[in-house]
């Protein structure tokens, strides 16, 4: 097989392939094939049924697309460009030479870049396209954003652009600096406050000062990058830029997504106007959580409402250790048995992984708590101190259920940021595209995403993020230097579950509920060790080791072999030429 010549991070181009070299290719990271050479135009030229074969057996996706030399039409350029906005990425595209791949591409890609820029890739990578100039450059002044687009060059270009300045973007950037001190990285993000979110349900507990899990922007952004404090309005991949709100585009050498997700309160009727009064409550926001701290000690009697909303949502076990800690303090107190408890949730189980079920119902029953599963919080009226749920049977009948408070823990429902749900980078239920393993975008090889916004079915914890971000910057130095992706991510994500106080059930887990514990002890019993871990150290674990690059027993696996280097030197000359 000749060298591959990389046109971008998402699609390279070669000459003729064979079957035999379709594992070849899977094992440098490509996800499709575009066969772009008729059938029997050489006579040693396998068929594309032949390389079909060998591709699927490889794992790739292949897709026939044959043209003639010099004889390119519209319709199939039209054809080769939608194949692109719906194929897995990295692709390879061969003909005999490359040269009609690289003609298709240029052309799909006229109506949205500089034809000049167009030409020089395909010089560099040693195709003469020079006599496609006028039909690039019709295609580019027919282009409806050319304008506009024209108009707005990037106005700054690093090797590495993060979008999200919360626990994965710092953790992310430390962990590729700490690789690469040279890279030019920019991290964006529009607050000014940093938070060690985990630490909330502990101040709705009264165990820890808000103060303390909040620090400013400035002090957690890793040295050695820039901060941009800016929000992002959108992408655009095919570019390479992220676009700002006020117009400016950045570019980038590889974009990593991490900026979060939102809390959705407007999805329950009246919630948002009621929270932080009328004993309306969640630690799941900064400003709230010394009022649940308020509520749990002031109540003596009377209902007290836990809620938890349908999945996927940050810290899954936070809804039930605010019933827990809150629980314990009753009891302590004394007037547990005057509090009716409730924990209303959308879900079929108390939680996800069946070992740690057993160990925590042995705290619902010694609370004595009330269990409602797929009951649902639609509305509250405040003032009334009521809330209306959705309430699900096992026959798939619902019916609304109206219950008094005299608190209610509310827990909304989650979803990614706008500018990411309105991105053409994420999947059907709005989260930002991702391989479980890897952690690569799907369609855009040079896009990785972690943290709460990734659509990878993880837990979304800070501690998943702890083991996310050496893979995801592994990875990404990878492929800047030409290679596929070698760090494996294995799902893992921590809940340490605050049963009680002084005592933690530390649920360590990966993909498909596979029990991953960092010490060699029995995880369904709940410890004193888990409670000072989760108290005294993750703090300082969290600001000072993962938020500096500091990957204790955060190592990724790796592939066993290196990526196959066929693609590395074209790779290479690619990577230069955008970082110039």
């Amino acid at each position: 097989m000749d060298a591959l010549k990389h046109l971008s991070p998402f699609i390279a181009v070669a000459g003729q392939l064979q079957p035999a070299d379709m594992g070849t290719l899977a094992a440098a990271g490509f996800r499709s094939v575009i066969n772009n050479r008729p059938d029997g135009e050489g006579e040693d030229q396998p068929s594309s049924a032949e390389i079909q074969t060998a591709a699927l057996a490889s794992g790739l996706e292949y897709f026939f697309l044959p043209v003639t030399a010099g004889q390119i039409s519209d319709e199939q350029v039209a054809a080769f460009t939608e194949l692109l906005g719906h194929v897995r990425g990295p692709v390879l595209a061969f003909c005999r030479t490359g040269t009609r791949s690289t003609t298709l591409w240029a052309l799909s890609e006229a109506r949205h870049l500089d034809p000049h820029a167009l030409l020089k890739t395909a010089q560099n990578n040693g195709y003469d396209l020079s006599g496609l100039a006028p039909r690039l450059e019709q295609r580019w002044q027919n282009a409806p954003l050319a304008t506009a687009q024209r108009s707005t060059p990037p106005t700054q270009r690093y090797d590495v652009v993060v979008v999200g300045g919360g626990a994965a973007g710092c953790a992310v950037t430390a962990s590729l600096l700490r690789r690469d001190p040279h890279l030019r990285i920019a991290v964006v993000d529009p607050s000014e406050h940093h938070y060690y979110q985990p630490g909330w349900t502990l101040v709705g507990a009264g165990i820890f000062d808000r103060a303390h899990t909040e620090r400013p922007m400035a002090r957690c952004i890793p040295r050695g990058a820039q901060w941009i404090c800016a929000a992002v309005a959108g992408f655009e991949p095919e570019q390479q830029c992220a676009v700002l709100e006020d117009g400016n585009r950045i570019g980038y050498r590889a974009l990593i997504v991490c900026p979060g997700l939102s809390l959705h309160w407007d999805a329950v009727e009246g919630l948002k106007e009621t929270l932080g009064q009328n004993g309306v409550t969640s630690n799941y926001q900064f400003e709230l959580a010394p009022y649940t701290w308020q509520l749990v000690q002031n109540l003596r009697k009377g209902n007290a409402l836990f809620t938890q909303p349908p999945m996927p949502i940050k810290c899954a076990g936070a809804p039930q250790k605010a019933l827990y800690l809150s629980c314990d303090w009753w009891q302590k107190q004394g007037v547990l048995p005057d509090i009716d408890v409730e924990f209303c949730t959308a879900g079929a189980v108390l939680f996800g992984v069946p070992t740690f079920v057993p160990p925590l119902m042995k705290y619902i029953e010694r609370y004595n708590a009330q269990l409602h599963f797929n009951t649902t919080l639609t509305a509250v009226d405040g003032p009334a101190r009521k809330a209306w749920f959705n309430q699900v049977d096992t026959a798939g009948n619902s019916q609304t259920i109206e219950k008094s408070f005299d608190i209610l823990h509310a827990v909304p429902s989650q979803r990614a940021p706008e500018f990411i749900r309105q991105s053409s980078l994420v999947n059907a239920e709005g989260w930002v595209e991702a391989d479980a393993e890897t952690l690569r975008h799907p369609r855009f090889g040079n896009i990785f995403s972690l943290g709460d916004v990734c659509a990878s079915p993880n837990a979304k914890t800070a501690a998943a993020v702890r083991k996310q971000a050496p893979v995801v910057a592994e990875n990404v130095i990878s492929v800047l230097a030409g290679k596929g992706p070698r760090a494996l991510y294995d799902g893992y994500g921590s809940c340490p579950l605050t049963v009680e106080r002084g005592k933690v059930l530390l649920a360590e887990f990966g993909y498909g509920g596979k029990l991953l514990p960092t010490f060699p002890l029995d995880p369904a019993i709940p410890r004193r060790l888990a409670w000072e871990l989760k108290v005294k150290l993750m703090p300082s674990i969290y600001f000072d080791m993962m938020l500096h690059g500091r990957e204790w027993l955060a190592a990724p696996k790796r592939l066993q072999h290196e990526p196959a280097a066929v693609q590395a030197a074209a790779a290479c000359d690619f990577g230069k030429d955008q970082a110039k």
